[in-house]
């Protein structure tokens, strides 16, 4: 009989991460069931779960498919009533479950919650990937309170509430399987980066609410899989935003936003590539490529009911770069 919450890890080639973490996982998971998905990893790191942890089930995927179709393909076995997709660059903290649970059990209409997220090298600050629970500006570009772009607070307790936010993160990312799988899980056509906003999106039009909560906090490395600087990291975060918005947006709003995007990443290129080198200029033009082809099917991916974007500002890009806001 399973237990009401599989705290899942999606494992490639991660024995280093699972050494250092699974021990925190499991210490202070005792209320769930704990879950590693292999997606074909070539290390020993399921020998190693299998040998040091037997208490963990293995799920193993049949080839690489990446952070959404990864998950997608190893969920199928798992039959929880709550997941919690949970990176294996993580560290959990006592008692870090039960906050979101009682969120969920709570409130039927609260289909994801995302606890603190704090950096692992740095404990008094906010981590990149979601920080505080996550928003978006009118423009579609994704932030986090905590987080403005590259720009991280320090935790001094000013976000220890609980509150609806528009995207949880898929480092610490608690759901309703129910909900999960009525909205086919993640894009798989994204492999990585902002998948998870993808699906909050979508739950949101359906009628559900994200949310946060600041009793609960978790320490993450970050840039696991793709580092800050990656070029192929421009290019999906690019790619898949621009495809997010098509999927999600009212029509009326749709053609103007995504030509000014368009617009502004010609100009973020410019400024990536003399800030980074060629390749991340390169790296938008692939993005709006790939864009371009994604977006037949896009398009018959979107559904009755799209929203506006949820957002708590506007114009973020001008503020942060041209007038200062941190």
């Amino acid at each position: 009989m399973p237990k009401n919450l599989a705290v899942v890890i999606l494992n490639w080639n991660g024995k280093n991460w699972l050494e250092k973490f699974l021990p925190s996982v499991v210490g202070f998971s005792q209320d769930a069931d704990i879950y590693v998905i292999d997606n074909l990893s070539t290390d020993d790191s399921i020998e190693f779960v299998q040998t040091h942890f037997p208490i963990v089930k293995i799920v193993k995927n049949n080839q690489n498919h990446g952070f959404a179709g990864g998950y997608n393909e190893g969920l199928k076995e798992i039959k929880n009533k709550y997941y919690c997709l949970l990176n294996s660059d993580v560290e959990v903290t006592e008692n870090w479950i039960n906050p979101a649970l009682n969120l969920l059990e709570k409130n039927p209409s609260i289909s994801a919650v995302q606890p603190k997220i704090l950096s692992f090298n740095n404990k008094k600050q906010f981590e990149f990937a979601g920080a505080a629970g996550g928003l978006i500006d009118n423009l579609g570009y994704p932030y986090c309170r905590g987080r403005v772009f590259d720009d991280l607070e320090e935790d001094n307790g000013q976000y220890d509430d609980e509150t609806e936010i528009f995207w949880a993160s898929g480092c610490c990312f608690f759901v309703r399987s129910k909900d999960f799988w009525e909205q086919n899980g993640f894009d798989e056509r994204f492999f990585a980066h902002q998948e998870e906003i993808d699906l909050c999106w979508r739950l949101i039009n359906s009628g559900k609410k994200i949310f946060y909560t600041g009793k609960s906090k978790v320490y993450h490395v970050g840039g696991g899989t793709l580092n800050k600087q990656s070029a192929q990291k421009t290019y999906l975060n690019i790619r898949n935003n621009l495809s997010m918005m098509l999927k999600n947006l009212p029509f009326p709003k749709l053609i103007g936003l995504i030509f000014f995007r368009l617009c502004l990443d010609g100009i973020a290129g410019i400024y990536f590539g003399l800030k980074n080198g060629f390749p991340h200029l390169w790296a938008v033009v692939r993005a709006h490529f790939g864009f371009y082809g994604q977006l037949p099917g896009t398009w018959k991916l979107r559904q009755r009911h799209q929203k506006n974007i949820f957002y708590q500002s506007k114009w973020l890009i001008f503020r942060h770069f041209l007038g200062g806001r941190k």
